[in-house]
C-alpha cells in the first residue's frame, strides 16, 4: 500500500514538472515577441518571462483574438494583460496589440481580478479581460527566455494602436 501512495506521488509530481516545462507555443512567443519590440513590456533583467494566454474567438464575431499575460515575478499573482488581434495578411501573420491593462488576482472581487490600470472601453471590455485573465490563471504558464523575445521573427507584422 506504501509503494502504491507513493508511486502515485511520484507519478503526479512528473507530470506537474512536465507540465510546467512545456515548450511555449510559436503563437505565444511571436506575439510577447511583438509586445517586446512595440515596447509594452517592461525591461527586465529576468533570464525568462513568465506567460500564459487564451485565444479567443467568441466576444468579436468575425475575429479572432488573443489575450496575453506577462505574470511579475516573484509571487506571479499580478501582471500585464493584452488584447492582441490575428489576422493573416500576404502570407503574414499580423499581430494588432489593441488593449492593455495592469492586474492582480483578488480573491475579494467576484471574478477573482482587480485593475490597477484598466483597459480602455468600459465595463464590457474589463468583463472580458477579467474573464480571460481568471480562465488564463488556471492553465499551464511558459517561461520564454528573455533573449528570444528579440530575436527577429521572419513573416510576422507587429501592428498596435499607439502607431496611428
Amino acid at each position: 500500500m506504501k509503494k502504491t501512495s507513493l508511486a502515485i506521488s511520484l507519478l503526479i509530481f512528473l507530470s506537474t514538472t512536465v507540465r510546467s516545462q512545456e515548450q511555449a507555443p510559436q503563437l505565444l512567443i511571436r506575439a510577447a515577441h511583438c509586445l517586446t519590440i512595440r515596447n509594452f513590456l517592461p525591461l527586465s533583467r529576468a533570464r525568462a518571462l513568465s506567460f500564459g494566454y487564451l485565444l479567443d474567438g467568441k466576444s468579436y464575431p468575425g475575429k479572432k483574438v488573443l489575450y496575453l499575460v506577462d505574470f511579475a515575478p516573484p509571487a506571479r499573482s499580478n501582471g500585464l494583460a493584452f488584447a492582441i488581434f490575428l489576422t493573416e495578411r500576404n502570407g503574414h501573420q499580423n499581430f494588432n496589440i489593441q488593449n492593455n491593462a495592469s492586474f492582480v488576482l483578488s480573491k475579494d472581487e467576484s471574478n477573482g481580478v482587480s485593475f490597477a490600470v484598466t483597459p480602455l472601453g468600459g465595463t464590457w471590455t474589463q468583463e472580458h479581460f477579467a474573464s480571460a485573465i481568471a480562465q488564463i490563471e488556471k492553465q499551464p504558464r511558459f517561461a520564454i527566455p528573455a533573449r528570444d523575445l528579440l530575436t527577429s521573427i521572419p513573416l510576422i507584422n507587429c501592428e498596435s494602436y499607439t502607431d496611428r
